[in-house]
């Protein structure tokens, strides 16, 4: 997908994410807990660059819903920023790792924002389903099943 179509899936992928958190999916096992509050304060710093004023002060997933309030009180203002940001093929923005361009920062949180919503769809079909749990809590891994048998 080009990201002119993430850009335009942006909004619905929030809310995917998010409906899915409030529906009572569980993410602490996965990924996606640690990554989305990163990628969410990416996505602020970033769209800062542009010109916004994202100020987040939640920790962990209740970042994004933060994200998402600040990204709906000022929505025309964010979309035009990362439409000229998408635009923009010289702007560099100054990382920990070095320099980057603007335009690529924000195309690869557009894309994980993505990649996400996708995740968390199929996550909430196979809790949906009544799918097994794909994690196992460490104390049952020691009880686990033995193949062979029994002595």
């Amino acid at each position: 997908m080009e990201a002119s179509g993430y850009y335009q899936q942006f909004e619905r992928n929030i809310a995917i994410i998010l409906d899915a958190l409030q529906a009572g999916l569980d993410l602490r096992t996965t990924t996606l807990a640690t990554s989305l509050p990163l990628e969410v304060y990416v996505l602020s710093e970033v769209l800062n660059q542009g010109g916004a004023q994202y100020r987040l002060t939640t920790e962990g997933l209740a970042r994004l819903a933060e994200f998402r309030d600040q990204y709906m009180r000022h929505e025309s203002e964010t979309e035009g920023i990362m439409r000229r940001l998408l635009e923009d093929k010289k702007s560099i923005m100054r990382t920990p790792e070095g320099r980057m361009l603007v335009k690529e920062m924000l195309i690869r949180r557009l894309e994980f924002f993505n990649e996400a919503a996708r995740q968390v769809n199929v996550m909430r079909i196979q809790q949906a389903l009544g799918s097994p749990l794909q994690y196992q809590h460490p104390a049952a891994a020691s009880t686990s099943l033995q193949v062979g048998p029994k002595k």
